[in-house]
């Protein structure tokens, strides 16, 4: 079976990472970067956690790692006693040619699958190639794979379309995203901007509607990073009830594109104001989000 490794604390009684436990035979080490700050003073804290998983690979087991990521590589120096596979760089063993909802899968250089899918954004063609290795390694040759992820249904809650509403010029669509990261929700935005530019649309806008929620991000940890994680899109609306940090100064170096609000009616009444026929609205939280993406629906949708 295929779990996700959660580095969160396994119990009050045991502040070890949740994954140290689960004895993987294959790990997929794709992303790793400060997180959890309630829990981890900083990046090396998890970076232990991360080698003390690798520990628990056997001999056997094979780890596949983001070539992407420095932190990975300073958790690999740190020893590794399993076979590694490594994807997403120039000179890793697997790579990828093309856009990320068609591209060409590479094995050392040579091409061995091609995989067209729905997904987008380049952090899904990164999901793909650590799938596909992680496939072959359980004795599934990657073109088999690929032919697997062609049918892959969306997840829900990743860029998941909750509704459109027709309107003279153009539709309106409402998306629902957990992004709740800045690198998260940056790689969303991107991802959704590529789509729309690969599909002949440039010109449509992407208005990111978020709450940071996440207990990392309530404590402001994060907070010089929301500018640029939101420098995508075109207009960013922030619920900031709850925090007990300034978002509107967070934001400042966004000037007129950012808007706040203390609470989800005032929210949603900024974005209606702000709305035009082609517009693509992003709403990215990892709770509720007081189903702003309803609300959005009902207040735009023609009375």
């Amino acid at each position: 079976f295929v779990i996700e490794a959660d580095e969160y604390d396994t119990a009050f009684f045991d502040k070890r990472s949740k994954f140290v436990h689960y004895r993987p035979r294959t790990a997929v080490l794709n992303n790793l970067e400060f997180d959890h700050a309630d829990i981890f003073d900083d990046l090396a804290a998890i970076e232990r956690q991360f080698h003390h998983l690798l520990r628990t690979v056997p001999p056997s087991g094979r780890v596949i790692a983001n070539g992407l990521e420095e932190s990975i590589a300073r958790v690999l120096h740190r020893g590794l006693w399993s076979e590694l596979r490594t994807f997403g760089a120039a000179d890793s063993d697997y790579t990828a040619e093309g856009e990320p909802q068609d591209f060409a899968v590479l094995r050392r250089g040579e091409v061995v699958a091609h995989v067209r899918w729905s997904l987008s954004g380049t952090h899904n063609q990164l999901n793909a190639l650590a799938a596909l290795a992680a496939a072959e390694h359980l004795g599934v040759e990657p073109a088999v794979a690929a032919e697997a992820l062609a049918g892959f249904a969306h997840v829900r809650r990743r860029l998941e379309v909750r509704g459109t509403v027709a309107l003279p010029g153009g539709a309106v669509t409402v998306y629902d995203d957990f992004a709740h990261h800045p690198t998260a929700i940056r790689t969303t935005i991107d991802g959704l901007r590529r789509r729309l530019d690969h599909e002949g649309r440039p010109d449509e806008r992407i208005l990111a509607i978020f709450e940071p929620r996440s207990n990392t991000m309530k404590l402001g940890t994060m907070k010089a990073q929301m500018p640029w994680a939101l420098e995508g899109a075109a207009l960013a609306f922030c619920h900031a009830g709850g925090l007990d940090w300034d978002a509107a100064a967070a934001l400042a170096p966004l000037g007129e594109r950012a808007r706040v609000a203390p609470d989800i009616d005032t929210l949603v009444a900024q974005v209606a104001a702000a709305v035009r026929p082609g517009d693509h609205l992003l709403c990215m939280s990892n709770g509720a989000f007081g189903d702003v993406h309803g609300r959005l629906l009902a207040t735009l949708r023609p009375q």
